[in-house]
């Protein structure tokens, strides 16, 4: 909330009539800027300034198919990442296409999906939209063009809802977008992210007193922002919609680049209102740091390589001496953790930390309050393995079970399937 103190002050200093120097913003500043300073037609327009080229996705990666649509130029560095979702029965080619040149032409890598029935819900899509970041950032042709930490999902109507569940199951994500948001299976009293909701004035689907429902249910200190297109129906997001992109680009360029110079196209106020019936936001928006680790300080799961499944924490306890399993992998809060530069794996946004007890083969692997012990300092290989510090046993599928609620113990290291382990973003 730094920001927001600093808006107050200069408010404050201008109206005692001192002169308030501009707070410049330069590449040196952000590792994460991309692209020239942008100007009220450079957002409108259709077209960024980065040549753009796309790859055909096949199935087989959790969801049906899809399309990647990313940046040339390598010579500014990775680029943040958007995966989009089109809404109940409909497919990315129909309904969201023209979005993935549009927004990689801005300086970002785009994967625009298919769910695996169009008939999929809002549950299933926001699953989809995970496992679409995750080919993109792991296995993807274009997986070094991606920062890893800089993710964000948009959706459709019934992918609307898909958003908001990926933005409450993952808390790492650095952006979400619900285009009309159909979410009949959550709402947004647990989001973490930083959210802007969409709706169009006449949406006789997904009215705008839905949308702002959602809206008004994001807890206080979430960035949040809502925008009514005036005149507009259910399917505003299915065309070349300028008015829509030039709102949505500044707002991913706010949290996902973290760059502030497009901040003025959000706050105070919109600098256009072309097409804009209603809007609504937490202005001024608080831009985190260059350098910042951003929202939920890069929380990965843990993946078994021989099970394909989870590190869980059974049933969401967080009672000291909760012994983990493997668990069909959810993106829940339990299934979440952040490696800290103090070695530990740290679940439920750092209160409580994975723990080896006496670290001898065979001791189930618990949470326990952080306490700094060698029990609870782990070592990620490079060969997928994670060793204890307290004997120096592995982090172990018991029995090399694939089977949910398989124990998690620690073992001699053997280095097979059951030893290793992937993170997943």
């Amino acid at each position: 909330m730094f920001r927001k103190l600093r808006w107050a002050l200069v408010a404050a200093a201008v109206a005692l009539g001192f002169v308030v120097p501009a707070a410049g913003a330069s590449a040196a500043d952000n590792p994460y800027q991309r692209g020239p300073d942008p100007t009220t037609a450079s957002v409108a327009a259709t077209r960024g300034t980065f040549a753009t080229a796309e790859q055909t996705v096949g199935g087989g990666n959790g969801f049906a198919a899809g399309k990647i649509y990313y940046p040339i130029d390598t010579s500014q560095g990775t680029f943040g990442a958007i995966a989009i979702v089109p809404g109940y029965t409909a497919t990315w080619a129909a309904e969201g296409a023209w979005m993935g040149p549009w927004l990689a032409s801005f300086g970002f890598v785009v994967i625009g999906i298919d769910t695996n029935s169009r008939n999929d819900y809002d549950t299933a899509r926001g699953t989809q939209l995970l496992a679409a970041l995750d080919y993109l950032t792991q296995r993807s042709p274009v997986s070094g063009r991606v920062d890893a930490k800089r993710l964000s999902v948009m959706g459709h109507s019934m992918g609307g809802g898909g958003a908001v569940y990926a933005a409450i199951h993952r808390p790492s994500l650095w952006a979400a977008v619900g285009l009309a948001p159909f979410s009949p299976s959550q709402n947004l009293t647990t989001d973490k992210v930083p959210a802007l909701l969409l709706a169009g004035q006449n949406d006789g689907t997904v009215s705008p007193s839905s949308v702002q429902s959602l809206y008004n249910g994001i807890p206080a200190g979430v960035e949040k922002g809502y925008l009514e297109l005036a005149g507009a129906g259910h399917g505003f997001p299915t065309s070349s919609n300028s008015v829509m992109m030039r709102r949505v680009i500044p707002w991913l360029k706010i949290f996902v680049d973290h760059d502030s110079r497009y901040s003025k196209f959000l706050c105070p106020s919109l600098a256009d209102s072309t097409g804009i019936s209603g809007y609504r936001s937490t202005c001024p928006l608080d831009v985190p740091g260059g350098g910042d680790p951003g929202p939920g300080d890069q929380a990965v799961s843990l993946v078994g390589a021989g099970s394909g499944k989870c590190i869980d924490v059974p049933n969401q306890s967080q009672a000291n001496g909760t012994a983990l399993v493997v668990w069909t992998c959810n993106g829940g809060t339990n299934q979440r953790w952040t490696p800290t530069s103090a070695g530990e794996l740290r679940v439920y946004n750092g209160t409580k930390c994975m723990d080896a007890g006496s670290g001898q083969p065979g001791t189930a692997v618990t949470i326990n309050a952080c306490g700094g012990g060698n029990s609870q300092k782990w070592t990620v290989n490079a060969t997928g393995t994670i060793t204890n510090a307290q004997a120096g046993a592995c982090l172990d599928v018991s029995g090399g079970g694939t089977a949910d609620n398989t124990p998690v113990i620690v073992w001699n290291c053997t280095g097979a399937a059951n030893q290793v382990w992937t993170r997943q973003m």
